[in-house]
């Protein structure tokens, strides 16, 4: 075993995320501050995502409906990678690619917040939950990746795209949820104060 293997390990995961701070800090704010608007206006707040990406959608909806760092009521979020029963009907009777759409189309509305999480930008489930959710009058905070890919080609302008500037999934994986902790704290911070 190399500890010089994983130096390179860590000092690559704080690089990205210094990168990344100094690339969109002020987009992660205006996200925060769209997700708030939304729950002020009795919205709530949807994540999606596949493999990693789904621990870290539900990772956020259950630092929402708990709590984060401090006491305070159960906010309204929803992980659609959780129902297992409607995401194996959903891909056997239609398609995989459409198994947050469907939910999205059951239970989106107007003021609510889709949190659409891809690391490559490719991937089509979430590609059709933006598409749902733009008929729904939905407002999408993308987290991506590399080039943002199909994701950030489907975003409209009221939307807004997280974008690791990165290749590694993994190191996309790690910012990603340093964004979802961030996210959560301003969240908490403009709802309830310090």
């Amino acid at each position: 075993m190399s500890i010089a293997r994983v130096e390179h390990i860590f000092t690559n995961s704080i690089q990205v995320k210094q990168n990344t701070f100094a690339t969109i800090a002020p987009a992660i704010v205006l996200a925060g501050e769209q997700m708030v608007q939304s729950l002020l206006n009795e919205g709530k707040l949807m994540a999606c995502g596949n493999g990693g990406s789904a621990a870290d959608a539900q990772h956020f909806t259950s630092e929402l409906i708990n709590r984060f760092e401090a006491e305070r009521p159960a906010l309204p979020a929803i992980s659609l990678t959780t129902d297992s029963s409607a995401i194996t009907s959903i891909a056997n009777d239609y398609h995989y690619d459409e198994v947050f759409a469907r939910q999205i189309h059951a239970l989106g509305h107007e003021q609510d917040v889709l949190l659409a999480i891809s690391t490559s930008g490719q991937s089509n489930s979430i590609v059709q939950a933006i598409i749902a959710a733009h008929e729904r009058d939905m407002i999408i905070i993308a987290l991506t990746g590399k080039d943002g890919g199909q994701v950030a080609r489907q975003l409209s302008d009221n939307d807004i795209e997280l974008r690791v500037p990165a290749e590694q999934t993994a190191r996309i994986q790690e910012t990603h949820i340093t964004i979802i902790h961030a996210l959560c704290d301003l969240i908490d911070h403009q709802l309830f104060g310090a």
